[in-house]
């Protein structure tokens, strides 16, 4: 088995845990059909669980899912090689990032 390198983007407290706290709370309100609903009920309820609880817990593991997705990639070593060059050695900045950054910002116009 070859073996893989990570490599992971600033580690960041932003992802929360499913911990008990003392933050304030919200609501969300949904509309869902009623076979969705069902669904997620039986799901809930085979797991000993709330629908509060099941949905809230599916959804904070789906978001942690999304935004490690886009922190976390695995590279060979060769791949783990060339990445760590690119980031030392970058190209230089072509003729459009230099057009690019000679524009001015329309929050500047």
């Amino acid at each position: 088995m070859p073996k893989v390198r990570a490599t992971i983007a600033e580690p960041s407290d932003d992802l929360p845990m499913a911990t008990a706290s003392s933050e304030p709370k919200g609501s969300i309100n949904l509309r869902i059909e009623a076979g969705t609903r069902q669904l997620i009920d039986d799901a809930a309820a085979l797991l000993g669980k709330t629908r509060t609880e099941f949905m809230i817990e599916s959804a904070r593991r789906q978001a942690v899912d999304v935004l490690l997705d886009r922190r976390l990639f695995t590279l060979d070593p060769e791949g783990h090689d060339a990445f760590l060059h690119a980031l030392d050695d970058p190209p230089p900045p072509g003729p459009k990032l230099m057009a690019l950054m000679r524009r001015v910002p329309a929050w500047r116009r």
